[in-house]
């Protein structure tokens, strides 16, 4: 399943200033019978959202209107937890493009990875200068350039680096998941197939 290509993010972040956020938490376990990527966004963070009602809680950052953003900024070790691969399907389906923390439980990670979401990883040191730049203005905007591997608080110019697999940051660039990525090189494989001897 393709999805959008991501060269260079511009936009204002949501803050989530929560360290441990789990999977659980970022998509309640009942809520994963379904097994298309399609509707997860409306359960996100579900029951930190709604009342038992439905009604919205007002004090949930995301029913908050000054902050907006393709971008969620969390706090330290973001996605922990079982390995549903819903919890990424949820935050892409919701909207956001890039999650922000200073550690990634690794199997979200991969599995953000593969959907088209950018877990850009900071240190604690950068990320406390996001969460304070977004007090001061919700609508401070975050520069996250892939090629360049490097993520900038545009108020204030400052910038970090971050890491990310070669394979997954070319994949990104081109918006393809694994599938995608080998039918792309099909002709690759079928030349190598041919000339290689069972």
């Amino acid at each position: 399943m393709a999805y959008d290509k991501f060269n260079i993010l511009t936009s204002s972040a949501v803050p989530l200033p929560i360290e441990n956020v789990d999977t659980d938490q970022i998509i309640p376990a009942r809520f994963l019978k379904a097994t298309e990527r399609k509707g997860f966004g409306d359960n996100l963070f579900r029951d930190w959202r709604y009342n038992s009602d439905g009604t919205p809680k007002e004090q949930f950052v995301l029913n908050n209107p000054i902050y907006s953003g393709k971008i969620l900024v969390g706090g330290k070790n973001f996605g922990s937890g079982s390995s549903r691969e819903h919890a990424a399907w949820a935050v892409y389906d919701y909207g956001f493009r890039c999650v922000v923390s200073s550690f990634f439980a690794d199997i979200f990670r991969g599995n953000c990875l593969n959907i088209g979401v950018l877990p850009v990883q900071v240190s604690p040191e950068f990320l406390d200068k996001i969460f304070k730049a977004i007090e001061a203005d919700p609508k401070t905007e975050l520069e996250i350039n892939l090629p360049e591997q490097k993520i900038t608080i545009l108020a204030t110019g400052e910038s970090e680096s971050f890491d990310i697999n070669d394979y997954k940051k070319g994949n990104m660039l081109n918006g393809f998941d694994d599938i995608d990525y080998l039918l792309n090189i099909q002709e690759d494989i079928e030349k190598y197939a041919e000339n290689t001897p069972l």
